[in-house]
C-alpha cells in the first residue's frame, strides 16, 4: 500500500534544491506570466533539454499546455528569496512588477539578474498525478552571475550554501 501524501512530503522536505521562476509567454498573449518552482532537472545534453513539474492546480498550468507556449527557467541567487515568494503568493498581474526583466530569444522573459536563465520551447508534456511534466528544448541560455551562490530550499525554509575557504576545496 502506498504512503500518504502527507507522509510523501515530509519525505521530500528533506530534499534540499534550486530555486526557479518558471516566466511563461503564451502565444495568444502579450502578458507574461511566473511562478516560483523547485521541481527543475536537466534531462538531456544532446538535444539540450530539462525538465519542470507543474502542478495541474498552479496558474501557469493552464498555460503551459497552449500551443506555442514558451518558457524560460531563471536559476535565482540567495538574495532574491522575496523575489521567490513573490512569485509563489503575489496575484499574477503584480509579479513582475519587481525584478528587471527582459525578453529572450524565444520571446520568454527573463531576470536580468538572475544567476543562470534557460530559454525554451516545450519540447514534450507528460502528466504525472496532480502534475505535468514539461521538458522544455534549452533555445538560449546565460550564466549572468557564474559566481553568486544559489538560493536553496530544504525543510520549508530558504538556506544558504557553506562558503569554500580556498579555491578548489
Amino acid at each position: 500500500m502506498p504512503i500518504t501524501s502527507e507522509e510523501f512530503r515530509n519525505a521530500l522536505r528533506h530534499f534540499p534544491s534550486g530555486v526557479t521562476i518558471v516566466t511563461i509567454k503564451a502565444a495568444n498573449s502579450e502578458v507574461p506570466h511566473g511562478l516560483t518552482v523547485s521541481a527543475f532537472a536537466s534531462v538531456s545534453p544532446d538535444p539540450p533539454l530539462i525538465l519542470v513539474c507543474i502542478d495541474e492546480r498552479a496558474s501557469g498550468h493552464a498555460l503551459m499546455q497552449q500551443e506555442g507556449t514558451v518558457f524560460a527557467v531563471n536559476i535565482l541567487a540567495e538574495e532574491q528569496s522575496e523575489l521567490s515568494n513573490r512569485f509563489a503568493w503575489i496575484k499574477d498581474e503584480d509579479r513582475f512588477a519587481v525584478g528587471d526583466w527582459e525578453t529572450a530569444v524565444t520571446g520568454a522573459p527573463i531576470l536580468k539578474n538572475a544567476l543562470a536563465w534557460l530559454d525554451c520551447t516545450i519540447y514534450q508534456r507528460c502528466r504525472a498525478g496532480t502534475h505535468t511534466i514539461f521538458i522544455g528544448e534549452v533555445q538560449a541560455s546565460s550564466v549572468p552571475r557564474p559566481d553568486e551562490p544559489p538560493l536553496i530550499y530544504w525543510n520549508r525554509g530558504y538556506r544558504r550554501l557553506a562558503r569554500k575557504d580556498q579555491p578548489g576545496d
